[in-house]
């Protein structure tokens, strides 16, 4: 017999979580120290929210399960906003919140977190794919097996289980509970029907989305790509699983996307080739009916959206992006004609931009940026207009090293998602791209880096607004307001202030330098970018 505490930590052990991130409270403190007891390492974070994109950053680093706490009430509803940017992500991440005790259920309780309180189990069906009250000792297996099945569902995603503190200390018989081990490969019934429009296909295009990276699927898009000759563009998100410099790649398309993709879709396509996105608004930004192509066939693991967007006869290829590629390769000559496609870029794709004694452009931030960081550098680009400059003008040339959700789009959760995958992978460079206002909301997190030696750079624009609600709503309203900070952040003392190394740059050399320390010397690091608060961002696209 052992404790519920106890069994959760040896389990957790067991998948090889060495970091659980959170904030400590009554309800979940025997859970805390167990934690300490096995050597499982407590991140006490800023802020809840923070804790949940620190798990989850770290559950895709290290490919197992990210866990993160919050006590009952507030603690909790706290981390509902991680939650959901978890779900846009399909990472496996379980919440566990607490409650003051199961046995005083409907009596007067601080932070009651079931139905006569906060009932946070209801909170969280909406963020999560599966959420329940662990009421009895008794029932901590049968619940604690659906969440992890859930978790690791498909195309994977989060989980929560509210443990009142009562609850956490009963003590039940041990079991043994492994990460599932990758699902039964199913071919779709449509392969071969999306195999004869490929094959016929005069002038297809693949549009790569998120869900190439949550599948893994870089070397199976490559070789697709290749075999068939057919150019790849990506949507915001998809940024990252191909390499920008490839010679059949497009660039992006949607909000932020190159006018090489925008130019190849003008001269027509009859087939679109849809790899892992749900075709939202922010990946068809500026795709009007005549950019429309004459069929579809969607690759997504959720059917949900597959031929909602576009009017277009649509095949459906329903499961792992990675096995029906691997599926739909097998059935694929390798093309005649061999000589690569490359696509020419229009002459106004290059940028020619320089500092002031004032600021940078964004555009030639990115630029700067890619020169001086290693091809092997992980990137989160936090939700702001910072990342859409990089998804134009930051080249990958490694598929897998760059991260965006344009989905769910939590201001800040870059942040704590770079520290995450920092502390899971202390070897390799990571970058949290983000802005000031982002900052704002969570920058406290940097606090967590430098206490746990995560190095991460955090490379940080600054214009004083919400740039891109800013510009947005001056196009579309004529005046913006609420969107300017009157006393901006002085990001750079900021982050001084909570012991990391940082430093303020307004010019190409300055930045330029600030990087190279920040990669020679290890330590956590906030460069903070004095960017032209004027320059139009690649966002103006969306209506």
């Amino acid at each position: 017999m052992k404790k519920v505490s106890t069994l959760l930590v040896q389990h957790l052990l067991e998948w090889g979580v060495t970091h659980v991130f959170g904030i400590p409270g009554k309800p979940v403190t025997p859970f805390i120290k167990e934690l300490d007891e096995k050597g499982i390492t407590f991140v006490l974070s800023k802020h809840e929210a923070g804790a949940g994109y620190e798990a989850a950053g770290y559950a895709m680093a290290n490919k197992t399960m990210g866990v993160a706490i919050g006590t009952s009430g507030p603690g909790a509803t706290n981390l509902l906003t991680a939650a959901g940017q978890a779900k846009a992500y399909h990472l496996p991440v379980l919440f566990l919140t607490g409650h003051p005790s199961m046995r005083s259920t409907g009596q007067a309780l601080g932070q009651d977190s079931t139905f006569f309180g906060t009932d946070v189990v209801r909170m969280f069906e909406s963020v999560t794919r599966f959420s329940a009250r662990v009421e009895r000792g008794e029932l901590f297996r049968m619940y604690f097996e659906h969440a992890v099945a859930k978790a690791y569902e498909g195309s994977k995603g989060p989980v929560h289980l509210s443990i009142p503190a009562d609850v956490l200390a009963e003590e039940i018989e041990s079991f043994a509970l492994p990460l599932p081990s990758q699902a039964p490969s199913v071919m779709s019934t449509k392969l071969r029907q999306a195999v004869e429009i490929v094959q016929s296909a005069k002038r297809p295009v693949l549009f790569v989305g998120k869900g190439v990276h949550a599948a893994e699927a870089y070397g199976e898009l490559e070789a697709l790509a290749y075999r068939l000759q057919i150019p790849v563009m990506t949507t915001p998100g998809g940024k990252g699983a191909f390499q920008s410099n490839h010679p059949l790649s497009l660039g992006a398309f949607g909000l932020g996307g190159t006018e090489t993709a925008k130019a190849y879709l003008e001269e027509g396509i009859d087939v679109m080739i849809v790899l892992g996105t749900k075709l939202s608004d922010m990946s068809l930004a500026g795709f009007h009916p005549g950019l429309y192509p004459k069929k579809i066939i969607q690759f997504d693991a959720d059917p949900t959206f597959i031929g909602k967007s576009l009017p277009v006869p649509t095949i459906s290829i329903i499961g792992d992006i990675k096995v029906n590629l691997q599926m739909l390769l097998e059935h694929l000559p390798n093309k005649k004609d061999n000589r690569m496609f490359e696509m020419q870029a229009p002459s106004d794709e290059m940028v020619h931009t320089s500092s002031t004694d004032e600021y940078m452009s964004a555009a030639h931030v990115m630029q700067v940026l890619r020169s001086e960081l290693p091809g092997n550098t992980v990137v989160f680009g936090d939700d702001g207009s910072h990342t859409f400059y990089a998804i134009r003008h930051f080249d990958i040339t490694k598929p897998g090293t760059f991260f965006f959700d344009d989905v769910f789009g939590a201001m800040g959760h870059g942040i704590g998602y770079a520290i995450g995958a920092k502390i899971a992978l202390p070897n390799t460079p990571v970058v949290c791209l983000t802005g000031d206002g982002c900052t704002f909301m969570h920058g406290a997190e940097i606090s967590t880096a430098v206490e746990y030696e995560a190095h991460v750079i955090f490379v940080i624009l600054n214009n004083g607004r919400l740039d891109m609600v800013d510009k947005g709503m001056a196009k579309h309203l004529g005046h913006a307001v609420g969107t300017t900070y009157r006393i901006p952040l002085h990001i750079a003392e900021y982050a001084a202030a909570m012991g990391a190394s940082s430093f303020r740059c307004e010019r190409e050399e300055q930045l330029r330098e600030a990087v190279q320390t920040a990669l020679r010397e290890p330590k956590t690091t906030v460069i903070e970018i004095m960017v032209d608060p004027f320059e139009i961002p690649p966002t103006m696209s969306r209506g």
